[in-house]
């Protein structure tokens, strides 16, 4: 007890001070401006909302999604808002090969990379319903909801540790919570959190200037997210603009987690102090030596 109270509420006191009281940077949308951004997933809802918000900042953008044809629109729209550029590389992200090969691509049509926005789901996860025995739909799920970010993530990390960029994780209260008739979905997206946070604090102990936000986003009023959930959950969804323009807003202040839902006993309860806690204290146990002398 006499420990607790001389040493362990005092760093406890000390660590959530900081964790929710730190001053925040404000946001402003000329931090955006002439700013090179990737945005997949941009064929619609909260992925398209990104670019356009991004195109009225001024930003350059390059968004990926399946179809040819609605990314002409989403580009031709970008232009008309603003967008310092825009353009469009169509593919599917259940193929490696192109995953890697867009972000080089993308690269080079902007000359460079400054934020990458990770927002692409599987076609799979199109309605709820217990999981069975299928096998190729979890494989799918984690190809495409997380083999595929890390994949971009890796193509990027060159151009981004040149700009001292960001990595914007788009991710689900399913990968923070236990989630019925979403197993396969649940578990890619839980795969964001283990991986994307570890990374992070490697980034921190490597001195890698790059950031990594995870956008943890309850129901939003996307049309795929509305068929899904129709006469199945009795939850108000959050706008699918605003919820564009808070993760955008989340990237660019470099945050290292947003939450966004209809109700704020998602972020109050999720964000979880006593993993943050036991986080930094696991860092004592690292020889920092071995990473800072390299």
């Amino acid at each position: 007890m006499a420990f607790m109270k001389k040493y362990l509420l005092p760093i406890l006191g000390t660590f959530l001070a900081y964790y929710y009281y730190s001053a925040n940077e404000e946001f402003r949308p000329e931090m955006l401006r002439g700013k090179k951004v990737i945005v997949t997933g941009a064929s619609k809802g909260i992925g398209r909302e990104m670019a356009y918000h991004l195109a009225r900042m001024g930003a350059h953008v390059v968004v990926t999604a399946r179809s040819a044809e609605i990314l002409q629109e989403v580009v031709a729209h970008c232009l008309e808002l603003g967008a310092s550029s825009a353009h469009y590389v169509a593919g599917t992200m259940e193929n490696m090969t192109f995953a890697e090969q867009f972000v080089a691509k993308a690269g080079k049509l902007m000359g460079g990379l400054d934020m990458l926005i990770l927002n692409h789901i599987s076609t799979t996860m199109t309605s709820m319903a217990p999981f069975g025995d299928d096998i190729r739909l979890l494989r799918r799920s984690m190809d495409v909801n997380f083999l595929s970010y890390v994949v971009l993530s890796v193509a990027a990390l060159p151009m981004l540790r040149r700009s001292g960029g960001s990595i914007v994780v788009v991710s689900s209260l399913a990968g923070k919570m236990a989630t019925p008739f979403v197993a396969a979905y649940s578990a890619s997206k839980f795969a964001l959190d283990g991986f994307f946070s570890s990374v992070r604090q490697e980034y921190s102990m490597t001195k890698v200037n790059v950031s990594i936000t995870l956008c943890i986003l309850g129901l939003i009023n996307t049309d795929t997210a509305m068929t899904a959930v129709a006469g199945i959950l009795n939850i108000e969804p959050s706008p699918k603009e605003e919820c564009a323009l808070e993760i955008i807003k989340a990237g660019a202040l470099r945050q290292k987690e947003m939450y966004y839902d209809s109700s704020i006993l998602s972020s109050l309860l999720l964000k979880n102090p006593g993993r943050k806690i036991l986080e930094f204290l696991s860092l004592k146990h690292y020889n920092m030596e071995r990473f800072t002398n390299n």
